[in-house]
């Protein structure tokens, strides 16, 4: 008995869901499609590449069954875009049925053949639908962008690389002994998936506030939705000055998103290998920062998310002065402490000098890998860590347990370590110990200006009356909007 009822109620649900279909087609003009979306922007596209694929959907609202006599890709512009309906792939589609209350997923991608220019060019098609003698548009929208193409080459002479146009670099460029390598302002370097930058002979990479030198992964397109490929890490694989390497500069670069992160080592630590001037060092699937034996200077640096630890030290002479040293690292529940410095107990490694000065060591994990520094050549003054702590000869007029209070909201994908008016870090620092280099921060914030300057990478400012942060920050992975991003 219960077998039959079981079969009349299955019948019953099979009719009523095949009742709430309509097979029958309207004509009505009134009947026509909706869309998700009204423009499928691919942002900037690398000329000579293919995008990526986007997507967007199209409903049918009415009960009844709808015929799109017509799905084509029409417009006057140069770009070669396509579409994939129902599993075809073409420009051109006609009499597709689409059942009442029922949706299609239409896939858009393209390729723009080189443009031999330097600026960026905007092309706009449309994905045209005919129903019912109605005519519907969703617009596509890429800008197309040529680039300087560097495959496993070898800089052998003296060479300056411009702001002209983006360089992408396929494989590792190498910098031989003896040659340098100078990077203009606002120039760009797009590594491809591993490849990498080594330095045997000298780098001059100054940028200066409005121009920063980018060196990023060539992935520009969005993870989901409005979220940048930028918060991803490992696209590429890192920045290496190997020994040999002495003399070389970067002020004003923007690192993010690599594999391993930047890496120094030498066989002489007193001769300066490599000096960071407010740059920011950010997201990596490895550490951030590695030294070996080498010789380092960094003022007014950002040193921001690692998979591991984010801040590395194998013996060595390191000097930081209004450095931030956090780590709130999307994809993994990271363990090791920022700062981790090495020769304390090992007499294998070699001998470590390292002075911390105005600096912030604050974020997920713990800070500092050693707590004992006694009899060593480390110091760490007027810095504000997390653990709490004495005062003793290796840590100096430390906030101990101190918050800086970061603008940073990590579900939201916004790492901003400049501080709140609640910060710790505030009037802190010690002004007798700031160097000329690090008197203006990245944003051109004077310490000098301060009773006494804020600890960290930069200047505290107070937020305007309106609640706003002056000024703006909006780097790669924070530049979410409709307002095309160009490289």
């Amino acid at each position: 008995m219960n077998k039959i009822i079981y079969i009349i109620l299955a019948a019953i649900s099979m009719f009523a869901a095949t009742s709430c279909i309509e097979d029958d087609f309207t004509t009505s003009s009134s009947d026509i499609l909706a869309f998700n979306t009204d423009t499928v922007a691919f942002d900037t596209v690398i000329t000579k590449q293919g995008t990526i694929t986007k997507q967007f959907v199209v409903y049918n609202k009415s009960k009844k069954q709808l015929n799109i006599s017509s799905v084509r890709v029409t417009g006057e512009s140069d770009a070669k875009f396509y579409i994939n309906v129902d599993g075809l792939k073409g420009k051109e589609f006609h009499d597709i049925e689409l059942r009442g209350n029922d949706s299609l997923y239409v896939f858009v991608e393209g390729y723009i053949d080189e443009l031999k220019k330097d600026t960026p060019t905007e092309f706009t098609d449309h994905v045209e639908f005919v129903t019912n003698g109605v005519t519907q548009k969703v617009t596509i929208n890429a800008w197309g962008q040529d680039v300087t193409r560097i495959t496993g080459d070898t800089i052998w002479e003296d060479v300056t690389y411009t702001a002209a146009k983006p360089y992408l670099i396929y494989d590792t460029l190498v910098v031989a002994p003896g040659a340098t390598l100078r990077v203009n302002p606002g120039a760009k370097l797009l590594f491809h998936k591993g490849a990498a930058l080594k330095v045997y002979g000298r780098m001059f990479a100054l940028g200066n506030k409005d121009e920063h030198i980018t060196l990023k992964g060539d992935r520009i397109d969005k993870v989901v939705a409005d979220i940048d490929f930028d918060i991803m890490s490992g696209q590429w694989g890192g920045v290496v000055f190997g020994v040999g390497s002495f003399g070389s500069n970067w002020e004003f670069v923007d690192m993010t998103g690599s594999e391993f992160g930047l890496q120094t080592s030498s066989n002489n630590p007193g001769k300066q290998t490599l000096q960071l001037l407010n740059c920011l060092i950010h997201n990596s699937s490895g550490p951030i920062f590695t030294s070996w034996n080498a010789k380092v200077t960094a003022y007014g640096t950002e040193f921001s998310e690692a998979a591991e630890g984010v801040v590395y030290l194998y013996g060595g002479n390191t000097t930081m002065q209004h450095c931030t040293i956090t780590n709130y690292y999307l994809f993994k529940a990271v363990t090791e402490p920022l700062l981790n410095v090495f020769n304390i107990d090992d007499p294998n490694c070699p001998p470590i000098m390292a002075d911390i000065d105005n600096c912030i060591l604050y974020g997920m994990p713990s800070d500092i890998n050693a707590g004992d520094l006694t009899g060593t050549d480390i110091y760490l003054r007027n810095c504000l860590l997390k653990s709490n702590g004495t005062d003793d000869d290796n840590f100096i007029n430390i906030v101990w347990g101190g918050d800086p209070k970061y603008y940073t909201v990590r579900e939201d994908y916004i790492f901003d370590y400049r501080v709140k008016p609640e910060s710790d870090a505030i009037a802190r620092g010690d002004r007798s110990v700031v160097s000329t280099r690090a008197r203006y921060d990245r944003y051109g914030q004077d310490r000098f200006a301060e009773s006494a300057p804020t600890l960290g990478a930069y200047v505290y400012v107070a937020p305007t009356e309106d609640g706003a942060k002056a000024p703006v920050r909006t780097p790669a992975w924070q530049a979410i909007g409709t307002v095309p991003r160009h490289l």
